[in-house]
């Protein structure tokens, strides 16, 4: 029996191109992920990302924290589009803000984030973008990669779905090792949120397993590894 397409929603923040989320885009399209892009939220409706979704023609909704003051009442306005637009998968897609305690809650184990090192090493806050990268050559690691996990209510310390690992060059700069990393962050996370929509992700405590494919499947490449 043919699963039901999930209704995946992406959120990003502040001047993001929106990369990942046209990388998924693109995977609901392909059939790769076993579902659609419904909705893009962000902060600022004239950000990039946000211009980029309309531009694939995903529905977008702005929700600016700047106009719910109060405690909780940017969380209870997230939620409410959330559940509105019928979401099954929130995925973060640079969105730089730890999601309230309500939407953690109510979307438990679907919330994904793709981050440009392997945790737990260079993560945690302030830990984004170009600091990751800097952070990794300054240290001299030989070694360093991108990981998908689930969302909590930290930052980086939800259970871990997928790691991949990239080599660290002797001359990378920055910029170079972000290039290197952007194509593996996109088939990594569109990996992973296929393996959810197709049923095939287990969380057990802090480990997530992948449970195995129908031999009928495209998706029996994937691994944990």
């Amino acid at each position: 029996m043919n699963q039901r397409p999930i209704r995946i929603a992406v959120m990003v923040s502040g001047q993001g191109r929106g990369s990942n989320m046209r990388a998924i885009a693109d995977a609901c399209k392909s059939g790769k992920i076993n579902g659609e892009l419904a909705l893009v939220v962000g902060v600022d409706d004239c950000a990039p990302a946000m211009e980029n979704a309309r531009g694939c023609g995903v529905k977008t909704m702005a929700i600016a924290p700047g106009d719910y003051p109060g405690t909780g009442r940017y969380d209870e306005a997230v939620l409410a589009a959330l559940l509105e637009n019928r979401i099954d998968l929130i995925c973060l897609a640079g969105y730089m803000r730890v999601l309230g305690r309500k939407t953690v809650e109510t979307f438990r184990n679907r919330i994904m984030n793709v981050h440009p090192a392997l945790i737990p090493s260079f993560c945690g806050k302030g830990m984004y973008g170009h600091h990751v990268h800097e952070a990794v050559i300054a240290r001299g690691v030989k070694v360093t990669g991108v990981t998908v996990h689930l969302v909590d209510e930290d930052y980086d310390t939800g259970p871990i779905i997928l790691q991949r690992v990239v080599a660290v060059e002797p001359d990378d700069t920055p910029d170079v090792l972000a290039a290197r990393l952007l194509p593996v962050e996109h088939q990594t996370y569109t990996d992973a949120i296929a393996l959810f929509s197709h049923s095939r992700l287990t969380v057990e405590g802090r480990r997530v397993r992948i449970s195995p494919c129908d031999d009928r499947e495209q998706l029996c490449h994937l691994d944990g590894d």
